[in-house]
């Protein structure tokens, strides 16, 4: 997996050597001599991810971290940070500045390639939904902008048979209201996943009754939790188990004895990375949602229809289905004599009409203007003239009162087409129904007219 990577450094040894051994794996390098440049780099070249370190002239790292984090444009690029400085202070004050991990000089080789493979994975799927959010607040269907979500109230799992251990990461995350569940084995961990959704779990890597990589690679081959933050915990001596661990899609890691505020800022990034994906999953649903509904009755709109409609006449078999659509008589009259919003009103209560009396089987669509339209798969012309009528009935049966007092009788009118297991194209078939409707209306409306059974696409 090759992808852009920023060394940030103002010893150029140290750049030289980082760079070499990442070309050797057929990352692009690009490097930055302190931070000025750093965001300067970030912002046009907009990398990956970032390896940045922490004592530089001017601009320090942590600062450089924060900036990077505080801007829309850089905040999802994953940051490394690196120094010579081991102490956990050191490492926290980095945390606590966004930084995604933190290595110490001498950065030995395989922790770093593991963190950069790690890293770089989960901006991959970053990218991918933000690319879609970005689609949907361009067009309007989501807020503009994305805040840094809170963590209070998250969840977490603790897979943890250690009784000590686990009671002083469950004190450590609760400092940030964050409510965790305790699990002592596989089978345990199972049933609190079943239980409800997880913002993060961590896992320790010296379960006594369980395989740990083994719980790992379920977790990750599973759909509910394949995007979940793992945050594993380790005895310093665990290190090819800990590398594995990762290999199999672990987050991140902690070392035992573990500092609680370390725990801390690591659990709080990796969950606001994940409430963050779930935001912009959230977002792309509604904008789908936006994009096929109309906003007026909350029905399904014509690029709907003609899609599923497609869709059904679109296979090797010719099905049996009926078209229905549905004309509000004499509309434009209402709009004229009571406005614009009572004649939406209207609108909206035939809607729920017509909802509340079609099959949850059946497809009802807003078709445009007072026209309404609906599907129903596998039904013939028999079911389809009981359908119709039912929802004449029910539309007639209406009381819609005026602004003024005044009771507004609505009808509709309906057109029926059946394919009668023939082949018909979506266009063939909605001009049938559209002319049954016409009969519908030149017969007096407020009544039914089924179309002769259509030839051809």
């Amino acid at each position: 997996m090759t992808a852009r990577i920023l060394i940030v450094d103002d010893v150029p040894a140290n750049m030289r050597l980082l760079d070499a051994k990442l070309s050797a794996e057929y990352y692009q390098v690009a490097t930055a001599r302190n931070g000025a440049e750093a965001l300067e780099q970030a912002l046009s070249w907009q990398p990956d991810l970032i390896l940045l370190d922490v004592m530089m002239p001017g601009m320090d790292g942590y600062e450089c971290c924060r900036r990077l984090k505080a801007r829309p444009e850089t905040m999802h690029i994953p940051v490394v940070m690196v120094t010579a400085l081991g102490e956990s202070s050191e490492r926290l004050r980095g945390l606590e500045a966004g930084a995604d991990d933190f290595l110490t000089k001498p950065v030995e080789y395989d922790t770093l390639m593991a963190r950069v493979r790690s890293l770089v994975r989960l901006k991959r799927v970053l990218d991918e939904w933000h690319a879609r959010g970005e689609t949907a607040r361009t067009l309007g269907l989501a807020s503009d902008r994305l805040l840094l979500p809170s963590i209070t109230g998250a969840r977490a799992l603790l897979v943890d048979d250690w009784d000590l251990g686990a009671a002083a990461i469950d004190q450590a995350l609760r400092q940030d209201g964050v409510l965790s569940i305790r699990a002592r084995s596989e089978a345990e961990m199972r049933a609190a996943l079943d239980a409800g959704p997880t913002d993060i779990v961590i896992l320790s890597l010296s379960l006594l009754a369980d395989d740990p990589l083994k719980l790992i690679a379920g977790l990750r081959a599973t759909d509910a939790t394949h995007d979940v933050p793992l945050l594993l915990v380790a005895d310093p001596v665990e290190r090819d188990r800990i590398l594995r661990g990762f290999g199999l899609g672990a987050n991140d890691w902690l070392t035992l004895p573990v500092d609680p505020n370390e725990l801390r800022a690591r659990a709080r990034n990796q969950i606001r990375r994940k409430l963050y994906q779930d935001r912009l999953r959230s977002d792309l649903g509604t904008a789908l949602e936006m994009a096929l509904t109309d906003p007026l009755t909350g029905l399904y709109n014509q690029r709907y229809l003609r899609r599923h409609l497609t869709a059904l006449l679109g296979g090797s078999e010719c099905p049996d289905l009926a078209l229905l659509i549905l004309d509000v008589d004499h509309f434009k009259s209402v709009n004229d004599e009571h406005g614009h919003a009572t004649g939406d009103r209207a609108l909206r209560l035939i809607a729920e009409t017509l909802r509340e009396n079609t099959r949850a089987a059946d497809s009802l669509a807003r078709y445009g203007g007072e026209e309404f339209v609906v599907v129903m798969a596998g039904s013939g012309s028999v079911d389809a003239a009981g359908a119709a009528e039912r929802l004449r009935r029910a539309v007639e049966a209406l009381v819609f009162e005026t602004p003024a007092g005044q009771c507004r009788p609505l009808t509709i009118s309906v057109g029926i087409a059946c394919t009668a297991g023939l082949p018909i194209g979506a266009d063939a078939l909605l001009r049938a129904a559209d002319q049954a409707l016409y009969a519908a209306k030149r017969n007096g409306r407020n009544r039914v007219e089924i179309a002769p059974v259509p030839n051809g696409a």
